[in-house]
């Protein structure tokens, strides 16, 4: 017997609410989406759901696509889509499922933000108020001389900072890598300034480079916490977290070395691709200078 589309949603909506005890929100999203495709075919004159081909299902994608709806929203009613599918073949309502195959277009990827050169000038060229502040500012100094992850910053002990060589081993980076980076001069002299009073903070047995008030190893949220706060107190604009010094490092460093392969081992990165974003943004500065320099690109005033 053929159900028609409200028959065929309710019952496979009592299944997901019955047997995989689907919760309220969970069943409410999917009966929005449900209704989304359920207006498509009557719009498309489709009266039996075999008729519900690949190209319909494209088709309803794109219409969603153009009433300005995100890759992600596009993804996850796709997703509906198919579970829902694969009900109607189990019920003999469909041969094969249409929604195999079709992809939700990815959204453009979003360029980081970053600090320009007096941004970092403004948030580094301080002088610390207490040891709290003389252990932030070393943090600060180290993220952006070396481009590190927040989390690798959490990660690093005191024994892994070579100070005499400027250098600091990053022994478990993201996907468990190792790398040895360069420490810049202003970031070697914070670290030593904080080396320099750590000692009144610290438990005799933590090996953590940076610690907290209670003497132990720092989180990421309370790097998160502190840097929002420094903000603050310096009268610094607009948002500011940890992996802005990171993608301000970026950067900074391709824009004046223009050795992608470079920046790449410096940040980490498996793939260059990863890398590549900061491209963008370095053509950005260029085409800004261009348009400021070239006397043929300054448009006439009017």
């Amino acid at each position: 017997m053929e159900l028609s589309a409200v028959d065929a949603c309710q019952q496979f909506l009592d299944v997901l609410k019955v047997e995989r005890r689907l919760s309220p929100n969970t069943l409410k999203a999917y009966r929005r989406d449900l209704k989304q495709l359920v207006s498509y075919c009557e719009e498309e004159g489709l009266e039996q759901w075999p008729e519900l081909n690949s190209h319909y299902v494209r088709r309803f994608v794109a219409q969603r696509h153009r009433t300005g709806l995100g890759s992600k929203s596009l993804q996850r009613e796709l997703s509906a889509c198919r579970t829902f599918f694969d009900y109607l073949i189990k019920i003999k309502q469909l041969p094969n499922n249409p929604a195999n195959g079709v992809r939700a277009p990815k959204d453009a990827k979003r360029l980081p933000n970053i600090l320009d050169v007096d941004q970092i000038s403004a948030l580094l060229d301080v002088t610390p108020a207490d040891n709290l502040e003389i252990r932030d500012l070393a943090m600060w100094e180290l993220l952006y001389s070396s481009g590190l992850r927040v989390s690798e910053v959490v990660n690093i002990d005191i024994m892994e900072a070579d100070l005499s060589a400027r250098s600091v081993h990053i022994v478990n980076g993201k996907g468990r890598k190792s790398r040895l980076l360069p420490l810049g001069k202003k970031a070697t002299d914070a670290i030593r300034r904080w080396l320099s009073v750590r000692a009144q903070l610290v438990k005799t047995d933590e090996a953590a480079l940076f610690v907290g008030k209670t003497g132990f190893r720092l989180t990421t949220r309370s790097i998160q916490s502190r840097l929002e706060r420094w903000r603050k107190r310096h009268g610094l604009q607009g948002r500011l977290y940890p992996h802005m010094l990171r993608h301000s490092f970026a950067s900074h460093m391709l824009e004046s070395s223009q050795d992608l392969r470079a920046v790449q081992e410096l940040l980490g990165h498996s793939n260059i691709s990863t890398t590549q974003i900061y491209t963008h943004l370095d053509f950005q500065h260029l085409a800004s200078v261009y348009d400021q320099a070239h006397p043929r690109a300054k448009q006439k005033k009017k």
